[in-house]
């Protein structure tokens, strides 16, 4: 049996009504009395059952929207434990990215996955104030950044047991991100190239138990498909299910490693989608591959765009955007992807199961089972 069904619910605490407790149970149990099988392929057309935890609270995952599932909002790669706090004006950050905010609204996007975990910049303050005032449904995560030679890890990463690591994550689970009444709606992860180094093993397994008592997803950040089969392998060990992976970065495989892992059913983000040349051709390519192999409904997409901290001192340090090769982040899966996908011939509801019925049902908190 792999199941997602939460063991552990969060209590309340400093900052959670009852009445908001109880409208979590609520969601909870609305969504945790469905168990699917999944295969790949086959058709997939019901409504996401679950919850997905936001900044703001929970909300069914029917009611998520169009989704971009991999985005940053502001990241900081000074390194782990370097400084105690953002490095940067949180009013100048509020005014710099909401417009960009409003503006992704206005084309239809309903939510984003902030993927920046603890350690590089994850800031769930200023992502809960954004969410307030554009309307967008934000989602942040726990876990820890493993990848790029494990250099963003803090001290204890490295010391501590999976279950003490587990520990550390499910606690922000049950009791919220940094005192805020925040909770995480995913679990983040990175590696480098497969095979998994012992200490992402260990991350990984941390993950996985963390996942069997919240339910929730596994996203990680994964360098090639040889890293992707590993970590498969080894949450299966863990009796989790492929289904609560995301393979992000999945554009690093093979069209077969895709289809393969799809077909264990994992979820496939493509989600380094820009403007360079040859890169919009190539995303068309590859989702078309998967589309023509049964795995549309394996399938998640997105920019990896956001801001990134300059300088080295606390509080007077900038933000500047890195777009990946697109002039304005947040925008080219609306106007180029969409398009171009629609004159290849993929159909209005395949392009809304890719953008709003995948996303709700990769994130969302159910019961899964083989």
């Amino acid at each position: 049996m792999f199941s997602r069904f939460p063991r552990a619910f969060p209590p309340c605490t400093t900052g959670s009504s009852r009445r908001s407790f109880l409208q979590w149970v609520l969601l909870l149990l609305a969504g945790c009395g469905r168990r699917e099988r999944l295969t790949c392929p086959g058709a997939h057309g019901t409504p996401p059952q679950g919850i997905i935890y936001t900044v703001t609270g929970p909300i069914q995952a029917n009611d998520l929207g169009p989704a971009l599932t991999h985005e940053h909002v502001v990241t900081d790669f000074l390194g782990a434990e370097k400084a105690p706090g953002p490095r940067y004006d949180p009013e100048l950050a509020f005014q710099q990215i909401l417009p960009h905010l409003h503006a992704l609204r206005a084309r239809g996007v309903q939510a984003l996955f902030e993927c920046t975990p603890q350690y590089i910049g994850r800031d769930v303050r200023l992502l809960r104030r954004l969410a307030q005032h554009s309307g967008l449904r934000i989602i942040t995560n726990t876990g820890y950044y493993g990848a790029v030679g494990c250099r963003y890890l803090p001290r204890h990463a490295f010391e501590e047991t999976a279950d003490q690591l587990a520990k550390r994550w499910l606690q922000e689970w049950l009791q919220s991100i940094e005192g805020t009444s925040i909770r995480p709606g995913f679990i983040k992860l990175g590696t480098d190239r497969g095979p998994l180094s012992p200490l992402h093993e260990k991350l990984l397994r941390a993950a996985a138990r963390v996942h069997l008592q919240s339910g929730l997803t596994i996203c990680a950040h994964t360098a090639d498909g040889v890293a992707a089969f590993d970590q498969i392998r080894i949450l299966h060990a863990e009796g989790v299910h492929a289904d609560a992976f995301v393979w992000a970065h999945a554009q690093n495989g093979s069209d077969e490693e895709r289809v393969r892992a799809a077909r264990l059913g994992a979820w496939i983000s493509l989600d380094g989608y820009n403007l360079r040349a040859g890169t919009p051709e190539h995303y068309v390519r590859m989702l078309l591959h998967l589309k023509q192999a049964g795995c549309w409904h394996r399938v998640l997409v997105s920019h990896d765009d956001g801001w990134a901290v300059e300088g080295e001192q606390l509080r007077q340090a900038v933000i500047k955007p890195f777009h990946n090769g697109n002039p304005v982040p947040y925008t080219a899966v609306c106007t180029r992807l969409q398009p171009d996908l629609l004159a290849a011939g993929v159909t209005a509801r395949e392009l809304d199961q890719l953008l709003r019925t995948n996303p709700a049902r990769a994130f969302a908190i159910r019961v899964r089972a083989l």
